[in-house]
């Protein structure tokens, strides 16, 4: 099983995190490829915000029955108690939904610790809900922001209590007020694996949780899970003189660690270039997938308009066969017939319309020629003006006499569909 701590290197917790999240086929993890940049981004800020985490990847088994392989980080985190430092042991999954959905947070106890009863944050098996839990929304929320979060929550109330050491030679303590005593908590160090949270027994005569008794002094008296070693007396021995050394030895082991220092700067260079690459491809990765999504779109726009032009295409040609065959069904004798007797109207409206329309046409050509007439100078402006002024008023009674006639046949088409509508009903 890959792991990394996150107390290493940046550059080591870039590359695990690039090496498991780049596998393909059977061994690959079960995430978006476009959402696999904002995993990794997650982790490594929450690495670097808490080094008492490590990343790793582990199976996982779902109420289901399912077995899948996620990564999840491993570890502790600080929680500060009556001003006091104290690290949780927690372990935090991401889901194959992740970062889409909210990740799976789990309080580990060691073997001597227990977890609070009646938690309002964590239940008896120590999976944590938190209101930033059930708040989550992508892609506002992460990693660190639910850490600190959980932190602050547990600072209030602490979840973890150390279990309490059985010392069966002594009396059972004095009862207590109903209220917990955190008497017994004792700090941790900021880098060790477990946290001593606060020692509560349960009382057999009034069933309370009480601090329990010792016997040792209060100057004598250790918190839990320190160690500590006897006082070792050492014996003075007599100093022997130094011995001269070897201009040689000494000159290889000069020219060792400046070899050696030399190797290191030249391995962070690559180290640091080889990350830099990684970060660009992952990026132009990212960059990728967008715009093939936006591609794959437009291609669809395409396929679609393809579509509609082909049915406006297939009508057209349909149309045209219509047309071609009426032509060669009436082409006979169309050279004899005058174009005047083609056209027929179908009523007087029709009829009067047509009259109106071609007079008011006509009337125009007229006028455009005596404006040319009177431009060149063929006639002279009084006889333009009184012809214009003639002609003006005939055409405004076409156009007038046309507009009541349009007026008149709208009217009647929709009384035919009225009266069309009434009978189909």
């Amino acid at each position: 099983m890959p792991t990394i701590t996150g107390a290493q290197t940046s550059h080591a917790s870039a590359q695990f995190l690039n090496s498991v999240l780049s596998q393909r086929g059977p061994n690959a993890l079960p995430y978006d490829e476009a959402v696999k940049w904002n995993i990794r981004q997650h982790l490594l800020t929450l690495l670097q915000d808490f080094p008492g985490l490590q990343v790793k990847t582990a199976s996982f088994t779902h109420n289901d029955g399912r077995t899948v392989n996620l990564l999840q980080a491993d570890g502790t985190i600080p929680m500060y108690f009556q001003d006091v430092k104290y690290n949780i042991p927690v372990v935090v999954w991401l889901l194959e939904s992740y970062p889409r959905t909210c990740p799976l947070v789990y309080v580990t106890p060691t073997r001597d610790m227990i977890i609070k009863p009646r938690h309002p944050y964590v239940d008896a098996s120590g999976m944590v809900n938190i209101p930033y839990l059930q708040q989550w929304v992508f892609p506002r929320s992460n990693l660190v922001e639910l850490i600190q979060s959980a932190s602050l929550l547990f600072g209030q109330d602490p979840p973890l209590y150390s279990r309490p050491a059985v010392l069966p030679h002594l009396r059972p303590p004095p009862p207590m007020p109903p209220t917990p005593s955190f008497h017994g908590m004792n700090p941790m160090h900021a880098g060790s694996t477990a946290a001593a949270l606060p020692v509560q027994t349960v009382s057999p005569s009034v069933g309370l949780f009480t601090t329990p008794v010792t016997q040792t002094s209060p100057r004598t008296q250790y918190p839990p899970y320190m160690q500590h070693s006897p006082t070792s007396t050492t014996t003075t021995l007599p100093q022997q003189a130094p011995r001269p050394e070897n201009p040689a030895e000494v000159f290889r082991k000069n020219a060792i660690n400046a070899l050696t220092e030399r190797v290191n700067r030249d391995t962070a260079t690559l180290l640091q270039k080889g990350q830099t690459e990684m970060d660009g491809l992952f990026h132009t990765q990212a960059l990728l997938n967008q715009r093939a999504e936006q591609v794959d779109k437009g291609c669809r726009e395409l396929q679609q308009e393809r579509e509609g032009l082909e049915q406006q295409l297939q009508l057209l040609l349909t149309n045209t066969d219509v047309i071609e065959s009426w032509l060669k069904m009436n082409d006979r004798g169309m050279m004899d017939v005058e174009i005047d007797s083609v056209f027929e109207p179908t009523d007087a409206l029709s009829k009067q319309m047509l009259e109106c329309t071609s007079g008011d046409l006509a009337l125009e050509d007229i006028l455009y020629s005596l404006d040319r007439a009177v431009r060149d100078g063929a006639i002279p402006v009084e006889a333009y003006l009184k012809h214009v002024r003639i002609l003006s008023r005939e055409q405004f009674m076409l156009r007038a006499t046309t507009s009541k006639i349009r007026q008149l046949q709208t009217r009647s088409q929709v009384v035919n569909m009225a009266s069309r509508a009434s009978y189909v009903s």
